[in-house]
C-alpha cells in the first residue's frame, strides 16, 4: 500500500508515561504556592504540554492569578519574575521527575504491536532535554523507548506549532507528514499534530485534559466516569482531533481505521473538512 501510515510520534507525559501528568501539575502547584498564590488544578491543565515557561507566562496571564499577584505585589507579574518562577519550577520538577516515569498500562504492549506492524515510534515533550533525559532513562528501566525524543530547545517555538513534528519525520525519514499520527493527551498535543499536517489523536484515561489521576479513578462511580471522560471528548473534538480514543490501547485498531482511510486518498485536512460536512459541526 503506498498510502499507508509510516510512523506514529507521541506525548510523553499524560500519554505514554506518568497517568494523570502528575509531575508537572505538582510543580507548577508549588512554585506559585511559594509566591502565596494559588492556581487550581484545573487552571494548571489549561495550558499543558506547551513548553515550561510558556506555561508559566499562560499562568500569569490569568485574571485569577493576577489578581492575586496584584494585591499581593501592587502590580501584575513581569517577565523577570516569570523567569524567576520558572528557575524555581526546573529544581522542583527535576527533584520528582524520575518517580513519575512509569508507563501507563498498555503502553508497552501497544508500542511492541505497532512496530511488528512496521510502524516507527517517535516523540515530543513540553519537557526540555535535560528534563526528558530523566524520565527517558526511567522509562527505558521499565521497557518503554521510542526510536527518537525531540524537544523544542533548537526551535524557536515549542507546542503548538509544528517543528517538534518536522523534525520526527526528518529524522525518522517519512515520506509525507499524512503518513505520521501525533498521540497527545492535551489541547497543545492536538493543535501541533494539525499543524504539522498529520492525523492528530487524544487518549482520555491518563491524560492531563480528562485531569484525574489512578487513584481518583478508583473512587469514581462508573456513572461520574463517564461523564468526565465524554467531556474530555469533547474538549479533544473541539480542538480539532481528528479522532479521540479511551485509551491508548485501542491505538493499534484505529491505526487500521486511519489506513483505509488513506487508501481512499483522503488526507488529514479533508477528512477533517468532510466530518465538519457530515456533522454541520465539529464534534
Amino acid at each position: 500500500m503506498y498510502n499507508k501510515l509510516e510512523a506514529v510520534v507521541f506525548d510523553w507525559a499524560g500519554t505514554t508515561v506518568d497517568y494523570g501528568c502528575l509531575a508537572p501539575l505538582n510543580a507548577f502547584i508549588d512554585i506559585f504556592k511559594e509566591k502565596n498564590i494559588v492556581v487550581t488544578n484545573e487552571e494548571v491543565r489549561g495550558p499543558m504540554g506547551m513548553g515550561k515557561w510558556d506555561h508559566i507566562y499562560e499562568l500569569c496571564q490569568l485574571e485569577s492569578v493576577k489578581a492575586q499577584w496584584k494585591a499581593r505585589y501592587k502590580k501584575w507579574p513581569s517577565k523577570d519574575e516569570i523567569d524567576e518562577l520558572y528557575q524555581e519550577f526546573e529544581p522542583t520538577l527535576f527533584a520528582n521527575l524520575k518517580f513519575y516515569a512509569k508507563p501507563i498500562e498498555g503502553t508497552l504492549e501497544v508500542v511492541d504491536a505497532l512496530r511488528k506492524n512496521g510502524l516507527k515510534i517517535g516523540s515530543t515533550s513540553g519537557y526540555t532535554k535535560e528534563m526528558l533525559d530523566i524520565v527517558a532513562e526511567e522509562a527505558a528501566k521499565q521497557g518503554y523507548q521510542p526510536d527518537i525524543r525531540i524537544t523544542s530547545e533548537k526551535f524557536s517555538k515549542g507546542r503548538p506549532f509544528p517543528y517538534m513534528c518536522y523534525e520526527n519525520a526528518i529524522q525518522l525519514d517519512i515520506n509525507g507528514m499524512q503518513k505520521m499520527v501525533k498521540v497527545g493527551d492535551t489541547v497543545a498535543d492536538i493543535q501541533e499534530g494539525i499543524h504539522a499536517g498529520m492525523w492528530s489523536v487524544g487518549v482520555v484515561l491518563g491524560s492531563s485534559l480528562h485531569g484525574f489521576s489512578e487513584m481518583d479513578i478508583k473512587h469514581m462511580s462508573q456513572a461520574e466516569l463517564s461523564k468526565s471522560m465524554e467531556v474530555a471528548k469533547m474538549k479533544f473534538y473541539q480542538a480539532g482531533a481528528h479522532f479521540v480514543i479511551n485509551s491508548i490501547k485501542e491505538l493499534p485498531r484505529l491505526i487500521e481505521e486511519i489506513n483505509d482511510v488513506l487508501q481512499q486518498n483522503i488526507y488529514p485536512h479533508e477528512y477533517s473538512h468532510r466530518k465538519r460536512l457530515e456533522h454541520g459541526k465539529l464534534l
